[in-house]
């Protein structure tokens, strides 16, 4: 039985099951990288459930895993050398991931870093932009007069989606035939733009054609449908 004593956290998410990957998030678009790619490997994970609206990823329990405040993180009781380990960062969260099962990343050196490179295209572009159009689209933002920074973060994001439209040109998935860690990254964002943060109009995401096909076939995989409910509120 793993001991995970050493980690303040477990003691306001107490691990039932300590041999197992312990996740803590919430089903946002950087908390379902997480869980997709639990559900899609099959490693065995307990999920803990932080409400970020209720601040908790703000208590000193989880600041003592990922003292930015962010979800998701994990714990691995079967971390490097059998040693458990403690990850925040939801790129580096999927790397790790990918790594341990084998899984959702190439072997080959050069396309394993062309891969990652597209896990921080997301990370330094598509989720800082979307997720700004959906501030000033949807929350407290949409209040302001001064409208443009609405318009610059929309430009931004359409600027992104053709990006993607046309690294999707002739590709199922971003790195071609083979579904990756770089779609579990970007899944989630792009349908928040579209769902949640009621953007589809405005980034005119029914004039691309690759990237609407793109998410269908990522939202048809049941390990997606899974984790884009992992873990959500009540």
């Amino acid at each position: 039985m793993a001991d995970l004593s050493a980690f303040p956290i477990t003691r306001r998410w107490p691990a039932e099951h300590p041999d197992r990957i312990q996740l803590y998030s919430l089903n946002t678009p950087n908390g379902v990288k997480a869980s997709i790619m639990l559900e899609e490997t099959g490693l065995p994970y307990e999920q803990h459930l932080v409400d970020i609206t209720d601040n908790q990823s703000h208590t000193p329990e989880f600041l003592s895993l990922n003292p930015n405040g962010k979800i998701p993180a994990i714990i691995d009781p079967d971390g490097p050398g059998g040693r458990p380990l403690g990850l925040f960062e939801s790129g580096a969260i999927l790397i790790y991931l990918a790594d341990k099962s084998g899984r959702f990343i190439a072997t080959d050196p050069a396309l394993r870093y062309e891969t990652i490179q597209w896990v921080f295209f997301q990370n330094a572009g598509i989720g800082p932009m979307f997720g700004q159009v959906g501030f000033f689209n949807k929350f407290a933002g949409r209040d302001y007069e001064d409208k443009r920074p609405l318009q610059r973060y929309v430009a931004e994001s359409k600027r992104l989606l053709g990006v993607l439209e046309r690294r999707l040109d002739g590709r199922d998935w971003i790195m071609g035939t083979e579904y990756s860690i770089a779609d579990v990254s970007t899944l989630g964002w792009v349908r928040n733009l579209i769902t949640f943060y009621e953007a589809r109009d405005l980034v005119e995401y029914d004039g691309l054609k690759n990237v609407p096909a793109w998410l269908n076939r990522g939202l048809a995989r049941p390990a997606v449908q899974r984790g884009l409910e992992i873990p959500k509120r009540g």
